[in-house]
């Protein structure tokens, strides 16, 4: 039985800037880097080490030329954070493109998009 979501893959074209939007701007934690020294390489990030899940930043060009029929298209996925009016004025301070704070029947909810314009969702949750 699966017991978790371990890691999602997203996708860049770029993964320093990458990495440093995630980091940087979001306030994630980089929990490792790999490079078999092959062209293949990849960032391990999350919001906190010791998290549940995380996401591994991918080179898109790379994973295309090694994997021709892999879906590349960004995931959609829903942040949670207690606190979603710092959070939203954080990232608009950062220079972050944020939408509209909109109220839905489960909570307040914004998106946001990483330099690549791949779009993301924060609900809050308390």
């Amino acid at each position: 039985m699966i017991s978790q979501v371990g890691q999602i893959m997203l996708y860049v074209n770029n993964q320093d800037e990458a990495r440093d939007f995630w980091t940087e701007k979001v306030g994630f934690k980089v929990i490792s880097e790999e490079n078999n020294g092959q062209g293949m390489r990849w960032i391990e990030i999350a919001p906190a080490k010791g998290a549940e899940t995380s996401i591994i930043l991918h080179n898109k060009e790379f994973v295309a030329k090694m994997s021709p029929g892999l879906n590349l298209g960004t995931p959609s996925l829903m942040f949670f954070t207690e606190n979603l009016d710092q959070l939203y004025s954080d990232l608009s301070n950062k220079n972050v493109k944020v939408g509209e704070m909109v109220t839905m029947p489960s909570g307040r909810v914004f998106n946001f998009a990483d330099d690549e314009d791949n779009y993301f969702a924060v609900m809050e949750k308390k």
